[in-house]
C-alpha cells in the first residue's frame, strides 16, 4: 500500500480509523497532533494525497466547502453538513430511495446527496 510507512502516516490512518465522520485537512491535523505532536500541515497534505492515490481514502465533496476525506469502500451512505460548526457526518443511504425519484425514461449513473442543518451539539448545546 504505502512504500514508506512512517509514524506520521500511521497516525493519520489511525485518525481516520477512529473517526466516524468525514474530516477536513485541519481536523486531520488537530487529531493527528494528539498522537504525533510534531506533525505538520505539509505532512498531512502529502499523506492525504498519497492515501487518495492508493484508494485508501475517498474525497467527500460538500458544495461551497473545502474537501473532506473518509476511508474508501464504506457501505453506501450520504452526508449531513452542519451549517453552524461546519462538521460533516455520515447518514445512511439507500439507492432504492434515490432511484424512486428518477424521472421515467432517465437513467441515473451517480448521485450526491448532502443534507444541511444543525448537528445535535449545535442545535442543543447540552448534547455532547
Amino acid at each position: 500500500m504505502i512504500e514508506r510507512d512512517t509514524s506520521q502516516r500511521r497516525a493519520i490512518r489511525q485518525v481516520f480509523r477512529e473517526s466516524d465522520r468525514p474530516l477536513s485537512t485541519q481536523e486531520v491535523l488537530e487529531a493527528a497532533k494528539k498522537i504525533k505532536p510534531n506533525i505538520g500541515i505539509a505532512t498531512v497534505y502529502r499523506t492525504l494525497k498519497l492515501l487518495l492515490g492508493c484508494d485508501w481514502l475517498a474525497n467527500v465533496r460538500l458544495p461551497g466547502e473545502p474537501p473532506r476525506y473518509e476511508i474508501a469502500d464504506k457501505p453506501h451512505h450520504h452526508h449531513f453538513h452542519c451549517i453552524k460548526c461546519g462538521r460533516a457526518f455520515e447518514v445512511p443511504g439507500s439507492d432504492e430511495l434515490i432511484a424512486d425519484i428518477v424521472p421515467p425514461g432517465f437513467t441515473m449513473e451517480s448521485h450526491d446527496l448532502v443534507l444541511h442543518g444543525r448537528c445535535a451539539a449545535c442545535r442543543d448545546p447540552h448534547v455532547h
